[in-house]
């Protein structure tokens, strides 16, 4: 039932919404002090940049302004690393997420300065806890009638596309591309459009973590219009989206011409316990139902119907 029903409308919350964006052209610096930082999009595990060479301003910093072409790219690369993604299994990529809170812990102070000491802290609790779900969360076998079990096998969406919390840079992010992963799907995520360093420095831990390219794809840029891109994509199989009103709306639009699944998760406080839990990992899964026969079956029950 899950399926085909929505969960009631949730309470409009006080996160700042992302705003109209300005473009700075091409070959525009920085502030000036010291060495400028070419912050990119990350794209098949690969540093790029964005197919209109325009930037916006963020941060004290310059942001790759992706456009239509680079979710394009993003969800081309996507589906390019599921097979290695999928390979691994439920063990490897709890390895590789163990791995990605080790390397972030090992960063900390340098996240810090761009998310906060708190943020950095529930990423890194997300990783540990998601990992530890990645091997665990397991199907149902049911005895239907006489002589048949029903196993109910959790299956990968296949590629996620993720409208991160504008709020919250790093733990929003967090909160929602592991656990996608973590079930075997690929992510083409939209960071925080407001505070996006924490998520374009984060590839440079992905890099170092044997997160196989493709599995996390990172498109920077005005949010609600990179959101319909992607739920427009006929090879995007669900969209998560945080927020409410007109943006929402125009996703559930754009993705009801290929009925695909949009989910806004209720979470306000992405540093909380409850912005994590089974909810999100039942939300990065489709339920398979296999029957299977099995023995003799008793006397006069053969032909019985079900």
């Amino acid at each position: 039932m899950l399926d085909y029903l929505a969960l009631p409308k949730a309470k409009a919350s006080h996160e700042p919404a992302a705003g109209r964006i300005a473009a700075v052209p091409d070959g525009a610096t920085g502030k000036g002090e010291g060495i400028d930082r070419t912050a990119k999009l990350y794209i098949g595990g690969a540093q790029k940049r964005p197919d209109g060479g325009a930037s916006y301003a963020a941060q004290g910093a310059l942001i790759p302004l992706g456009g239509r072409k680079d979710i394009r790219n993003a969800v081309e690369a996507a589906h390019a690393g599921r097979a290695k993604w999928a390979a691994l299994g439920p063990h490897g990529r709890a390895q590789v997420l163990y791995f990605i809170a080790e390397n972030l812990a090992l960063r900390r102070s340098e996240f810090a300065e761009l998310a906060g000491e708190a943020e950095v802290d529930a990423a890194i609790r997300r990783c540990f806890f998601y990992a530890g779900f990645s091997d665990k969360y397991q199907g149902d076998t049911i005895a239907a009638k006489p002589g048949y079990l029903i196993h109910v096998q959790p299956e990968p969406q296949g590629v996620i596309g993720i409208a991160a919390p504008n709020g919250s840079g790093l733990a929003g992010l967090m909160s929602l591309a592991l656990p996608a992963i973590a079930m075997g799907n690929t992510v083409v995520a939209i960071p925080s459009q407001d505070h996006p360093l924490a998520a374009l420095t984060l590839y440079q831990v992905f890099d170092t973590s044997d997160l196989p390219a493709g599995v996390v794809n990172l498109v920077t840029g005005p949010r609600e219009d990179l959101s319909v891109e992607l739920a427009r994509h006929d090879d995007v199989q669900a969209i998560w989206h945080h927020g409410h009103g007109a943006g929402l709306k125009a996703v559930e639009e754009a993705a009801s011409v290929t009925l695909k699944p949009v989910w806004s998760p209720l979470a306000s406080d992405w540093k909380a316990p409850a912005a994590q839990g089974r909810a999100y990992l039942d939300q990065a899964v489709r339920a398979k139902t296999v029957w299977l026969p099995y023995g003799a079956l008793p006397a006069g029950t053969g032909s019985s119907s079900y």
